[in-house]
């Protein structure tokens, strides 16, 4: 079972990305905030990561990047209800991070998720 750890400083949308996932076997790690999202990943093995770009104690983006520099092959999805992520190309931690913006239907998510699996050169369980 492939663990994802989901921040997203909303609630409501943390718990939607957790049903989703719940729902086709991935084990799930909500975090609140990008600090809580960092310490979580210190603490636990992940096999990618569900990342908002705007958290209210941080930019998504610098989170991203330090998840990249713990796990440089880390499967990640950035998630933002803005129309344009063209900052994503800024930094060479950000690349291969697949951009799925709010709001998005379930099997975006996982679309989006099986896309950042095979730009970090794995694929997700069949599952999926």
């Amino acid at each position: 079972m492939s663990r994802v750890l989901v921040i997203d400083d909303q609630k409501d949308v943390r718990a939607m990305v957790a049903i989703v996932l719940r729902v086709n076997r991935f084990e799930v790690v909500e975090a609140d905030s990008g600090a809580a999202g960092l310490k979580a990943f210190a603490e636990a093995a992940f096999d990618a990561a569900i990342v908002d770009i705007f958290l209210g104690d941080t930019s998504g983006v610098d989170v991203i990047a330090s998840l990249r520099e713990r796990a440089p092959g880390l499967p990640v999805v950035a998630v933002s209800g803005m129309t344009a992520l063209d900052f994503m190309e800024q930094s060479s931690h950000l690349a291969d991070v697949v951009c799925l913006q709010k709001p998005f239907r379930p099997n975006d998510l996982l679309q989006a998720l099986r896309r950042a699996q095979a730009a970090a050169g794995g694929e997700l369980p069949a599952t999926v």
